[in-house]
């Protein structure tokens, strides 16, 4: 099967799919992706993305060979993310720790990370343990989530000493229920629901399935085989990202003492400006918008931060040293 990795590039650096998928690894670390494999006609292995399957064994076979987990089981129907632009996310955090840290990446013993809306599948807290040793909290107002995550945390030895995970109880707030008043936080992260809607949601599936060259009807009559998956508080909320974003800020001033950076994914760059105002009239002048590129693919996320600079030095001096 040797063939070189299918390319993924501008990933960060420190991203190890940098180089794209190494099937030989991968089907040696996860037997069951190999019945997926197979040469397309640019004489390049690869899998069918639109193939839930597929893509389900491919993420297991990354999980066991470059992240060191072994279980990673979550109820069907449920987001099945990708991994490579996931890490980005935690590796350009961890720049921004740098950054903050007079450009170095603060010791790993030290970092404590919220993951908002962690999700059945648990990702960014695998990816941060493993990458970092980052210590996680993950919350989620989804019971089945809830249950989901922490049952992947229990069964990988590499994650039970670093993620706790905790369920919102009330699903009008975001921070609140979950930082209690002596915790501190290094980063907190989220990738919001980005739909208003249901039927958004749906729109945005079926506009996925056409980019992969799936129909409609075929997308109706093999729902057994959407990668696309995703619960209704996974894909959209009232108001979509800008209205979840927005209410995190407002939370956030609760908080800004306890809490280095706030940040979340922004999926519409045509939201930045938006937060932006928000942020401002929030008194909050420490903004970051920070651009990922995975491929041709360009994501970003908003970063924030109440502290003042010497504010910021002293966390570091405290937390770092």
């Amino acid at each position: 099967m040797t063939q070189p990795a299918t390319s993924t590039p501008k990933l960060h650096s420190r991203n190890k799919h940098n180089a794209g998928y190494d099937f030989d690894i991968l089907c040696t670390a996860h037997e069951a992706l190999k019945q997926y494999v197979f040469r397309n006609k640019f004489n390049t292995l690869t899998i069918d993305f639109a193939n839930a399957n597929a893509v389900l064994n491919l993420n297991c076979a990354l999980l066991k060979a470059y992240y060191g987990v072994t279980f990673w089981e979550f109820p069907k129907g449920y987001l099945c993310p990708p991994i490579p632009g996931r890490a980005d996310y935690i590796h350009y955090l961890a720049d921004l720790l740098k950054e903050t840290n007079n450009n170095k990446i603060p010791h790993k013993q030290t970092i404590k990370a919220l993951d908002i809306g962690t999700g059945a599948n648990c990702i960014y807290p695998i990816i941060g343990a493993s990458q970092y040793e980052w210590d996680f909290v993950g919350s989620d107002i989804n019971t089945e989530s809830i249950n989901s995550a922490q049952k992947i945390v229990e069964q990988n030895n590499c994650l039970s000493n670093h993620v706790t995970i905790i369920k919102q109880p009330d699903e009008q707030y975001i921070f609140n229920n979950i930082i209690q008043p002596n915790d501190i936080f290094d980063i907190t992260l989220c990738n919001p629901p980005f739909h208003r809607s249901a039927n958004d949601a749906l729109s945005g599936t079926e506009r996925k399935w056409k980019n992969l060259n799936k129909n409609t009807r075929q997308q109706k009559e093999s729902s057994s085989n959407l990668n696309f998956g995703g619960k209704n508080n996974e894909l959209w909320c009232e108001g979509g990202e800008l209205a979840f974003i927005k209410k995190m800020i407002n939370e956030s001033k609760r908080y800004k003492s306890q809490v280095l950076w706030f940040t979340s994914l922004v999926s519409k760059k045509e939201h930045v400006k938006a937060l932006q105002l928000a942020l401002k009239k929030a008194k909050c002048n420490n903004v970051k918008v920070i651009k990922m590129e995975q491929g041709q693919k360009i994501s970003r996320f908003i970063a924030w931060s109440f502290l003042s600079n010497q504010e910021k030095q002293l966390w570091c001096e405290t937390r770092f040293s």
